[in-house]
């Protein structure tokens, strides 16, 4: 027979609900459960979120004790409280779906909930006898949701700011060492899929390297918009609710638990509708994804074959890639990143269309703007480790291969352009297209340079490079 499990009756200006006893959080979670089964996104899922949500909490517990609003037992309580879960323990009582309807309520009474259970428990009560510590009168006080849970973001995101931006240099250090390993290989460079001039493997992944590490300070700049935040506007900027000073008092107090430069936003009724820092982090990942997805279409390139595409570069055998076909293996490190770029732009899309939909002092639309950048984040350091770990680390060069793909390519003839002519140039060229034959040979077989000339003109560390050459042709 099946045990029936145990509850306690908590009320809201709804009616009564039934609370499982072992839980911390409370009614107003429960209505949240039952309304918004939406998406698999639970706020669980997102612990420096959740962190984020009990600093501005615990700063909040902060003020209002200074400010002689809450007794020094419920202060104490609530502290330990927050600071529990900041250290990783009762995460399990967050299970609120990330996408949800009224702007957040739902999630910032969830915290409020726990919060005051676990602060009950510390105090000595039961859960659910709120007159000793409520969700909304204490550990909500002086705030709304339309202040608390957008700083929540803010504080949450800008946690995840510093881990991604940790995973990316690594990718990068990743690169740049490669570039460093292939510096002497000479291969062709190629522009719209066409055999162009030399260059080096090396410069190659020096240029994803760069182009990446060009975004670093980009994201920097869209997190820093993060460590403005609201509190003390409560509902819609006016403060009320909130006692003179509250929110410079709480503001303080959520910069020394954090260690960031927090600071309070100059107009609090303008700030409380406006979520474009989510659209400006959003956006600095997009960017990135765009670029990832090109580099790593440009693996998948110059790794294709390996026999009958270009195979210049060999990417690690991570697994079959054929259930029909035997011996084939796929670029499937280089797609999953391809997959999660998409990912990344689509949710970059949907934070600015929600952005749009901010109406008047409020924005309903943070709770899926909230999700879709921790999301990308999330997908997107996942997605470093692995194109680093299973792919960019271990691959290596066929080094001959790309010298014949140089020998053989028609594109040296730029090299010879600055000595020999346009003309001479497109004659040789030419002439190599219709007979097949290569550009050196012709170069000499026209006498229009001695072999020692050509040479000097050919030689690798000569095409990579601006060069001064004092060679004149014969002819």
């Amino acid at each position: 027979m099946e045990q029936v499990k145990k509850t306690r009756t908590e009320s809201d200006l709804l009616g009564c609900v039934e609370v499982p006893e072992d839980v911390l959080y409370g009614v107003q979670t429960m209505r949240g459960l039952e309304n918004f089964e939406i998406s698999k996104f639970r706020l669980s899922e997102y612990p420096l979120f959740v962190n984020g949500l009990v600093i501005v909490k615990l700063g909040a517990a902060e003020a209002n004790h200074e400010l002689g609003l809450l007794t020094d037992e419920q202060y104490k309580a609530i502290a330990q409280a927050c600071r529990e879960i900041m250290e990783g323990k009762h995460h399990e009582f967050f299970p609120v779906d990330m996408i949800q309807g009224g702007a957040g309520t739902t999630t910032n009474m969830n915290a409020n909930e726990v919060i005051a259970n676990r602060a009950l428990e510390i105090m000595g009560h039961q859960r659910g006898e709120y007159t000793f510590c409520s969700p909304n009168d204490h550990v909500n006080r002086s705030q709304s949701t339309n202040d608390a849970y957008p700083s929540a973001i803010h504080m949450g995101l800008y946690a995840t700011h510093l881990k991604l931006k940790k995973h990316y240099e690594e990718l990068i250090a990743s690169f740049m060492k490669k570039a460093e390993e292939f510096a002497h290989i000479v291969k062709m460079g190629r522009t719209q899929l066409e055999d162009a001039v030399p260059m080096t493997l090396g410069q190659t992944f020096h240029g994803f390297a760069s182009i990446l590490q060009d975004e670093v300070k980009n994201l920097d700049h869209a997190a820093e918009e993060f460590l403005t935040i609201n509190m003390g506007a409560t509902a819609i900027g006016t403060g009320i609710c909130a006692e003179p000073g509250y929110a410079e008092k709480c503001t303080k107090a959520i910069a020394e638990i954090t260690g960031w430069d927090v600071k309070l936003a100059d107009d609090l009724v303008g700030v409380t509708s406006d979520t474009s820092c989510m659209v400006g982090y959003a956006a600095a990942m997009k960017r990135i994804a765009l670029k990832m997805n090109k580099i790593c279409n440009d693996l998948r390139l110059l790794a294709s074959g390996p026999r009958c595409g270009l195979g210049e570069i060999n990417l690690p055998a991570r697994q079959p890639g054929s259930s029909i076909m035997p011996g084939k293996v796929n670029p499937v490190i280089p797609e999953v990143m391809n997959q999660i770029a998409y990912k990344v732009i689509g949710n970059e899309l949907c934070v600015s269309m929600s952005d749009e939909a901010a109406q008047m002092e409020l924005n309903a639309m943070e709770p899926v703007m909230a999700q879709c950048c921790f999301e990308s984040a999330d997908l997107l350091m996942n997605g470093f480790d692995t194109l680093r770990i299973r792919c960019i680390d271990g691959i290596t060069a066929n080094e001959e291969r790309c010298r014949k793909y140089v020998h053989d390519s028609i594109g040296i003839v730029t090299a010879l352009n600055p000595i020999i002519g346009y003309k001479n140039s497109t004659k040789i060229a030419k002439e190599a297209l219709e007979t097949g034959r290569g550009v050196y040979d012709l170069v000499l077989e026209h006498e229009i340079l001695t072999k020692e000339e050509l040479d000097e003109v050919l030689k690798p560390e000569n095409m990579i490079k601006p060069v001064k050459l004092n060679i004149k042709p014969r002819r």
